[in-house]
């Protein structure tokens, strides 16, 4: 079991580690993509050239006889969801685990929402909801986020993504946005996340390692699912193998995005051999023009 000043060095590196990130491109960028749940009346002023003239407050301008505009702000209020898979296909990682990458790309956008005055909260889950966190405000609540993701020991190793979207579901009442932290390993879950999606704003935030997706030739191997604990001898010299297994994986890839693209789902993919600002920078750039390419 991991000791508190453990967990606590580890919070205090994610948080340094990503500091420089959400300083630079990723608040303001977190911002204009992530829109408050509406806009409320600030002030009236006095109209500008440029000015939209959709703005012109028409009984202030008659009884003034001259053009002045109403001014809103927008209402934020956003509560931001991370529903973050723990099941045991996490700790895969050839440099580095899966689940470290996606806990600190997580937290990059955690600290990105406290910036804004977002809400944040936090669902763990494996075959089931394990861990709710409800959404809050300010910088000690999200480190008590951060420390529950790196100190969380999972009771189970599986995945039902299906089961466990359905339980979000009805506990997140009012709209949010739900980033769906995972490598999506698991059977059919195309109903709940499209039940998901009616009511909230659902990105797919996606960590995989490259060694998931291609194999060396390395000769004989021992295969060993990390959830179900099953092993398989392969023969990584055999190129039909090879071919073969690309193309399962190529298919399961196709079919994930057409899911996405179908329930009009963002997602951010990230390989735990690189620098997570780069697909972060992908995904802004996506958001602002409209998002799901």
């Amino acid at each position: 079991m991991q000791k508190t000043k453990d967990i606590i060095r580890q919070v205090k590196k994610i948080e340094i580690g990503t500091k420089k990130l959400v300083d630079g491109f990723i608040s303001g960028n977190y911002r204009s993509v992530f829109k408050g749940q509406g806009i409320e009346f600030s002030d009236i002023r006095d109209y500008r050239p440029g000015d939209d003239v959709r703005s012109i407050d028409w009984n202030v301008t008659a009884r003034f006889n001259q053009p002045f505009i109403k001014e809103f702000i927008e209402e934020r209020d956003l509560r931001i969801y991370f529903a973050f898979d723990f099941s045991a296909s996490g700790s895969f990682g050839n440099f580095v685990e899966k689940r470290f990458r996606a806990i600190e790309l997580s937290a990059s956008l955690m600290f990105s929402a406290i910036r804004n005055n977002d809400n944040v909260g936090l669902f763990i889950f494996t075959n089931t909801v394990e861990t709710f966190i409800p959404a809050r405000k300010g910088k000690k609540h999200v480190l008590k986020l951060i420390s529950a993701l790196v100190s969380h020991k999972s009771r189970s190793k599986m995945t039902n993504i299906k089961k466990s979207l359905s339980h979000i579901a009805n506990v997140v009442k009012r709209r949010a946005v739900i980033f769906i932290v995972s490598d999506f390993y698991s059977d059919d879950f195309s109903k709940a996340l499209n039940l998901l999606k009616k009511k909230h704003d659902v990105v797919a935030l996606r960590v995989n390692d490259s060694r998931e997706i291609s194999i060396p030739d390395v000769g004989l191997i021992d295969l060993e699912d990390e959830e179900t604990g099953e092993q398989l001898l392969v023969d990584t010299s055999d190129e039909e193998f090879r071919k073969s297994y690309i193309k399962v994986l190529s298919k399961k890839e196709d079919e994930l995005k057409t899911l996405f693209r179908k329930n009009k789902i963002d997602s951010i993919q990230l390989f735990t051999d690189e620098k997570y600002d780069v697909p972060l920078r992908k995904f802004f750039k996506l958001r602002q023009k409209g998002g799901v390419s």
